[in-house]
């Protein structure tokens, strides 16, 4: 069963005067329990893709549907509540998901208002991310690994249905970024779906499926350690960059049919 689903979105914004098309046609599918990475270069529209998951955006084009409603249909009372009772988002900046006069323990509390949970779940959360010895420390005096490790534990007080985290282990040293891992893993076992962006491999390597996104396309995804390319609307395919060498970008190519697909090769001028 999904619990996401993205059929032909498209995300437009302006900057400065000029139209700049961040998503193109995605489609994209995530089950119920599945952990996703979204690999791709800086710029490429992952942290766009996860602001519509989070209905933070609404689409250009295309429909969105998030455990069956189509967030881009909602009106913002019912999206503030699917958000507040569904979704826990780790955002880049750590610092933006905290209250910073709160104490650890209480910015966990306070995410738990929108839904009845055990308050003992806060302390447990924080000694999961390694920050029981601070569960009274104001999350303004952490670190920013601290303040990382926090956000997690603070997107995951409600039990979400679904995860997003933006670069979740970008100030982690190894040892805190494999619990955070372990954390999400451990999330997706008990029922929360993730889809975390990342650069780095270790993160994708140890969740179910990567995603890589190019020019605004879902271009390839990973499964058990295989890539594939993904055949997008009208035919389209991303010839990997490593591969550019042989078809660099602009080369014309033949389509020869074999038994099970075809094979594309360079034409000579």
């Amino acid at each position: 069963m999904s619990l996401v689903r993205c059929d032909g979105v498209v995300q437009i914004y302006r900057a400065q005067d000029v139209e700049v098309v961040a998503l193109r046609d995605v489609d994209l599918t995530i089950a119920a329990g599945e952990t996703v990475a979204l690999l791709g270069p800086s710029g490429a529209g992952k942290s766009t893709l996860l602001w519509l998951l989070a209905g933070l955006l609404r689409p250009s084009a295309g429909r969105l549907w998030l455990d069956g409603a189509d967030l881009g249909r909602l009106d913002q009372r019912r999206l503030d509540r699917l958000r507040a009772t569904h979704i826990g988002m780790v955002l880049q900046n750590p610092a933006r998901n905290l209250i910073g006069h709160l104490s650890a323990a209480q910015n966990v509390a306070f995410a738990q208002r929108a839904v009845r949970r055990d308050r003992r779940r806060a302390r447990e959360l924080l000694g999961r991310v390694g920050l029981a010895d601070a569960a009274d420390r104001p999350a303004g005096r952490m670190s920013g690994g601290e303040q990382q490790r926090l956000a997690l534990a603070v997107a995951l007080a409600n039990a979400p249905r679904l995860l997003l985290a933006d670069e979740p282990t970008s100030q982690l040293d190894e040892e805190s970024g494999r619990r955070v891992i372990e954390l999400v893993r451990d999330a997706a076992a008990d029922g929360t779906t993730a889809v975390v962006v990342t650069h780095d491999p270790a993160v994708g390597e140890a969740l179910d499926r990567t995603v890589t996104i190019r020019d605004g396309r879902v271009g390839a995804e990973g499964r058990r350690g295989e890539d594939f390319v993904v055949v997008g609307r009208e035919g389209a395919v991303q010839v990997p960059p490593e591969y550019h060498h042989l078809l660099p970008p602009g080369s014309m190519a033949r389509i020869e049919e074999l038994q099970d697909g075809i094979a594309l090769r360079r034409a000579e001028p």
